[in-house]
């Protein structure tokens, strides 16, 4: 599941933050790996502060080309805790020292490109005494950024509505956290918190997800970080529009990453995008290229994690060992027995399992049959086919 911080001390000039790859995005050609942060607050660096009461608090999010936030879609009564509709994959993260406005909001949401953007808060401050790293967000906004599995579990995100805090699986272990019991958190003031559970956020460096009325309490810096979804722009000149709209004083970090192995690709493959679709024309034409990207992405983050898994899968595509010995070919790999760490061999081999499995049908049933039997849970085939739809629609 997965953040950063709100208006802080006006002498935090700048904010010791560095960024490195997470979700993917397929962007360009090339697959995008998306987002994991990594903040580094130090001691009396960005920390907590007491608001007015005047402050705009809610976080914005645009839907593709608008230009003023949209408020959130919440079932009466279920305020945060909307049922999770899909995932969206960033290009770019910002980090403001003292916040964007939401004039500075409206502008980035209207450059060319931008297909969503979404604000939230964040500072360090302690928990049960020990010092960390939390954000604010609004849940059924901020529920659509973090990882498929994370997004998926409604118990967390309705905790997180009703105002409990959730924790990065990290952190619940190293403070020892219960869930259902209640700790002390101290920003700006004290409050006392219930612990709804741990998740993978998939933001390094980050321990905790509040609301925003807990936020408020927390005094977290407001709007300090902004995610931008724009598939279809070159990240530089991307980069370069951002900076023209907040100057120079704001951190702008790309979040397109990880290629193919230098040396092992064939010269019609240059991309995992290019490997996805030649995967599944070889191997499985009946089945889209658009599934086996999302299964790249939620397996390993293409390639971000090879494992081994706590089951002991390993490669892009997360295969046990036993299962690789009975479908691992030698797909586009380089001559010699079929290698299960390279994307040339295990993303083919992918597309082959599936095809046997059901996916050759070319039927919706088919196709469900032969995700379930890739990983068996019916969270994962909905997340799968719900990223390969979102896959379609951006690279149709």
């Amino acid at each position: 599941m997965g953040s950063l911080l709100r208006r802080v001390r006006e002498r935090a000039s700048a904010l010791p933050w560095t960024s490195i790859p997470r979700p993917a995005f397929l962007v360009g050609g090339a697959i995008t790996v998306g987002l994991a942060i990594v903040m580094a607050l130090t001691a009396g660096g960005v920390t907590a502060q007491t608001t007015t009461a005047t402050q705009a608090r809610e976080p914005a999010e645009f839907p593709a080309g608008a230009g003023a936030p949209v408020p959130p879609s919440r079932p009466a009564g279920q305020a945060g805790s909307a049922a999770f509709s899909g995932i969206i994959l960033p290009d770019i993260l910002i980090v403001a020292p003292h916040g964007v406005s939401q004039a500075d909001v409206r502008r980035l949401g209207a450059i060319a490109g931008v297909r969503k953007l979404i604000t939230f808060d964040g500072a360090q401050i302690t928990l049960a005494g020990q010092p960390v790293n939390v954000i604010g967000v609004q849940p059924d906004q901020f529920r659509s950024w973090v990882p498929l599995p994370t997004a998926s579990d409604q118990r967390l995100w309705t905790g997180l509505a009703a105002g409990d805090f959730v924790a990065s699986s990290r952190a619940a272990v190293l403070l020892n956290l219960t869930p259902g019991a209640s700790y002390q958190l101290t920003g700006a003031s004290a409050t006392s918190v219930r612990f709804a559970g741990a998740a993978r956020l998939g933001i390094t460096g980050v321990g905790v997800l509040v609301n925003q009325a807990v936020s408020r309490k927390l005094g977290l810096v407001h709007q300090i970080a902004v995610l931008i979804s724009a598939p279809g722009p070159d990240l530089a000149t991307l980069s370069a529009q951002v900076r023209q709209v907040l100057g120079g004083g704001a951190k702008v970090v790309g979040l397109r990453g990880r290629g193919l192995p230098a040396g092992t690709a064939p010269a019609h493959i240059t991309s995992y995008l290019q490997l996805f679709q030649a995967s599944a024309s070889k191997f499985c034409p009946a089945m889209s290229w658009t599934v086996l990207a999302a299964i790249g992405q939620i397996e390993s983050g293409d390639g971000q994690n090879m494992g081994p898994s706590s089951a002991g899968a390993l490669g892009p595509m997360q295969f046990m060992p036993a299962t690789w010995a009975q479908w691992g070919i030698d797909g586009f790999g380089p001559p010699g027995p079929p290698d299960i760490m390279n994307p040339f061999d295990a993303v083919p081999s992918a597309a082959r399992m599936l095809c046997a499995d059901g996916a050759s049908s070319g039927t919706a049933a088919g196709l469900r049959q032969a995700i379930f039997a890739y990983n068996h849970a019916d969270w994962y085939v909905n997340e799968v086919l719900a990223l390969a739809q979102r896959y379609a629609a951006e690279y149709h």
